[in-house]
């Protein structure tokens, strides 16, 4: 059987063509990405849009080409950025940009002089952070901002989902609305009741449903209910075993592993899966990004220096090798610490990082280097065995996405070394894509 998932993430827009035959190992026969490139230009720097209309006129374009290729195709799967929303009116048009999970007018400080996520946890016992749904809902509706034809709201590819098949209602798969936040995750349920205290009435929220779903169809193939892009990219890479934990590098950092059991911790969230078990995920705000900005610093150097502007990750991967042989000869309180906390954490958006045990024998580009990638590699180890401790579970198996460990073979051996479990990339690197459409095969 052959079958169709399109991600729709943030920068880029993925799909593949998926054929499975019996209990054969899944094929990919095509893949493809492409830049999303639909941000609007907003003058609050706190603001994160993108033209809805855009994303899924670029979406269709990509899934009417695998089709026209391949013809054979059954079913479509879909995926892509969790947290943010769109609103839609009573004919499920869109009429509003897609607020994105990148969005921050949840942390900034109303008139009480507390941010709105604070608000949140003060008055529900709640833990949210700016950028999920219903946080910006919350302060879209406070602050008069809400369409007026707009009746609910759901994630962008639930939105695709229904431009594709016709549909006037959402139907938004739980590891999508538990994205939104205010989600009982073990109860696959909207908490209602600390909704209406912050305003939030019970007919804004879309149909949940636990299962994959048939949307309808979309060229005489069905269209299956979106799932998170995490979940989707946690069965692209890793399938479905208990005991495989899966690291992803992107703009952030991420740690997933799947569980049979509940739990939530410290920065550790339990997000609904499939087939009744949960995803323990822990994300880092700032992980490819501290990487990235080490490199603007250097670069800036160069270019006052030379007058020259090239990329210089290929030097620093080098120098993160020497400064990584270096400081295998020298004790814990010698070496260069560096928390990459520069953007906070979901749990503290306020934390700022750290450059610290510095001296005269640490204070080095390669040092740097590598006490950046061991820095992003600590935050998610330390969210790694927040999880162990509170469930027991021993990793088995231990899977690299993203293109920060693809590209960074020196932050793979750190975090192989940091774990102690063996490490792999990923087979393909449309890893959410896969999954999307590894979930519409399981509609029967």
């Amino acid at each position: 059987m052959q079958t169709v998932g399109i991600d729709i993430g943030t920068t880029t827009i993925s799909g593949v063509v998926l054929e499975k035959n019996g209990t054969q190992k899944p094929r990919i026969l095509k893949a493809k990405t492409i830049e999303n490139g639909s941000f609007l230009t907003t003058t609050k720097d706190w603001e994160r849009i993108q033209d809805a209309e855009k994303i899924v006129k670029k979406s269709r374009q990509m899934l009417d080409d695998f089709l026209d290729e391949y013809p054979e195709v059954e079913k479509i799967g879909l995926t892509g950025q969790m947290h943010g929303i769109v609103y839609i009116d009573k004919e499920g048009t869109c009429v509003s940009p897609l607020y994105t999970w990148q969005d921050a007018r949840g942390s900034l400080c109303e008139e009480n002089n507390g941010s709105l996520t604070e608000e949140i946890q003060q008055t529900c016992n709640v833990q949210v952070a700016s950028g999920y749904g219903i946080v910006t809902h919350i302060y879209n509706l406070r602050h008069h901002l809400i369409p007026d034809t707009a009746v609910s709201f759901c994630t962008i590819m639930d939105y695709f989902g229904m431009q594709l098949t016709g549909r006037k209602k959402a139907m938004v798969h739980a590891s999508n609305g538990a994205s939104f936040g205010f989600f009982n995750v073990q109860k696959n349920a909207f908490m209602t009741e600390e909704l209406y205290k912050m305003g939030v009435e019970e007919q804004w929220l879309p149909q949940v449903c636990t299962r994959i779903e048939a949307l309808g169809s979309y060229r005489e193939r069905i269209v299956t209910t979106a799932i998170g892009d995490n979940q989707a990219s946690f069965l692209g890479a890793a399938g479905n075993e208990n005991n495989t934990l899966l690291v992803n590098m992107g703009t952030g950092g991420q740690i997933s592993v799947l569980s049979s059991q509940y739990f939530s911790g410290d920065g550790i969230e339990a997000r609904p899966f499939l087939n009744r078990k949960y995803l323990l995920a822990g994300a880092s705000l700032c992980g490819g990004k501290a990487y990235a900005l080490l490199e603007q610093f250097f670069r800036k150097i160069v270019k006052e220096a030379t007058g020259q502007d090239q990329p210089l990750y290929k030097v620093m991967e080098k120098m993160a090798r020497t400064g990584r042989d270096q400081n295998s000869e020298r004790t814990e309180s010698r070496k260069i610490k560096v928390e990459t906390t520069f953007d906070g954490t979901r749990v503290n958006p306020e934390k700022s990082g750290s450059i610290t045990q510095i001296c005269s024998e640490n204070l080095t580009p390669e040092d740097f280097c590598y006490g950046v990638l061991k820095g992003m590699s600590t935050e998610l180890y330390q969210m790694y065995m927040t999880i162990q401790k509170g469930t027991g579970i021993k990793t088995r198996r231990m899977i690299g996405s993203g293109n920060g460990l693809r590209k960074n073979p020196v932050l793979c051996e750190i975090i192989e070394d940091m774990f102690k479990a063996e490490f792999v990339l990923a087979e393909c690197e449309e890893e959410a894509a896969t999954g999307a459409a590894m979930s519409s095969s399981m509609y029967n």
